[in-house]
């Protein structure tokens, strides 16, 4: 008898868990809101408390002075009143009538002034009860919130590629700590993915250039038999010539995968000696095409990777020596500091360019009018490494129409 087949098994259970599990009070948790009510609701009850004790001993003050007798009598046999408040009892006799009339006015003025200093007490009170509660609230605001920026200052030590930072907030289980343990969790995946990405760029470096590599040394060998067919030497600088583009598009794309993440370690880069050695690489074949190459170049240092900012000079002469006019055209390179930051500045002749066409220069094998392959001036990667390359060390490039042809690159970095 056959045996059933085994139940399917169930499917793994993920290793990360973004939530946490509530407990049978969730309304107990000390959450951000309820602290703040509790700090809030007991700042306004202590400060009414204050206040309402303030104004009871003011009215209880007030009416102990209101509730004085404003005259005395000083006489014997006939009534005499004597009045230092009230300036209407002055006479020795007084008729009953006006001596009630005199008197009532009096105590009346007296309530008056007496509620007049209530008020006026009571409102520099309350001033004074505002200010220590605006100040309390700033300072309770301050330390609820300090987490906050213990997150804010993490973060912007990641965004300079620094994954290995972590928060590890400490406090009380409420919505910061929960944030700063998702966003902690968060830079574990985002390291292990940067981690695997600069692991599959080494291995795919390795295992792209070998073979090209071999392929050039027999190529070359082969070509140096002086014995071999006119036919076969064609094929051979043919194919020379198509390994070699394949190995420049391999550079470029290892270079362009590098170039996309933050510069770590800076050093102090002058552009002008930059510029100098990209258009020194440049000139030969700028002498070829007839191309004059001029500028001045002035000391710009910036902070960052030489190896990469010669990079950016080198692809941005070499596309203006390549793509230039068939005669008398020229590259004119110029640096210099502007407005606490460093210029390369690229100008050439060449074919107009209409300005909408200006952003697809910067994609990834894309050319003026023609997309991917097709071209023998490059593998169409050159200006997007020199942007990428320009981002990672917290400048830009900017390209504009030249009038009469041509283009005008401007790359500035931050000194």
């Amino acid at each position: 008898m056959a045996s059933s087949p085994a139940p399917p098994s169930a499917p793994p259970k993920p290793t990360w868990d973004p939530g946490q599990p509530e407990g049978p009070f969730p309304w107990l948790r000390p959450t951000i809101r309820i602290r703040l009510t509790l700090l809030y609701g007991g700042m306004f009850l202590i400060a009414g408390i204050l206040l309402l004790s303030i104004i009871y001993l003011l009215a209880a003050q007030a009416l102990r002075e209101g509730n004085g007798l404003p005259f005395k009598i000083v006489g014997g046999t006939k009534v005499e009143v004597s009045s230092s408040t009230c300036p209407g009892v002055q006479s020795i006799e007084q008729s009953l009538d006006r001596f009630n009339q005199v008197i009532t006015e009096c105590v009346n003025v007296q309530r008056k002034h007496a509620l007049d200093d209530l008020l006026s007490r009571s409102l520099m009170a309350l001033l004074g009860l505002s200010i220590i509660a605006f100040a309390f609230g700033y300072a309770m605001a301050g330390r609820v919130l300090s987490p906050l920026g213990k997150i804010t200052r993490t973060a912007r030590r990641v965004v300079g590629s620094d994954l290995t930072r972590r928060i590890e907030l400490d406090g009380p289980d409420d919505e910061l700590k929960e944030l700063a343990d998702t966003f902690d969790e968060m830079l574990d995946r985002l390291e292990r993915a940067f981690t695997a990405q600069q692991r599959f760029v080494a291995n795919a470096s390795h295992e792209l250039r070998t073979p090209l590599a071999i392929n050039r040394t027999l190529l070359e060998v082969h070509l140096s038999d002086p014995g071999a067919p006119v036919e076969l030497q064609q094929l051979g600088r043919t194919l020379l010539a198509t390994n070699e583009r394949s190995e420049q598009l391999v550079e470029g794309l290892l270079l362009l995968a590098r170039s996309d993440n933050q510069i770590i370690e800076r050093k102090p880069v002058d552009l002008a000696e930059v510029a100098s050695r990209a258009l020194d690489q440049a000139r030969v074949e700028a002498a070829g095409k007839g191309v004059e190459i001029r500028g001045e170049r002035a000391l710009a240092v910036v902070q960052g990777n030489g190896v990469l900012l010669e990079r950016i000079a080198l692809n941005l002469v070499q596309n203006a020596v390549r793509y230039n006019v068939p005669a008398g055209g020229w590259v004119e390179v110029t640096t210099e500091v502007q407005h606490g930051q460093a210029v390369l500045l690229v100008s050439n002749t060449g074919p107009v360019v209409p300005a909408y066409e200006i952003d697809n220069l910067f994609e990834p094998f894309r050319r003026l009018r023609t997309e991917r392959t097709g071209s023998d001036k490059g593998v169409g990667l050159g200006l997007s490494i020199a942007r990428s390359v320009a981002r990672a060390h917290g400048g830009r490039i900017h390209a504009e129409p030249r009038e009469g042809g041509g283009l005008v690159m401007r790359v500035t970095l931050p000194i």
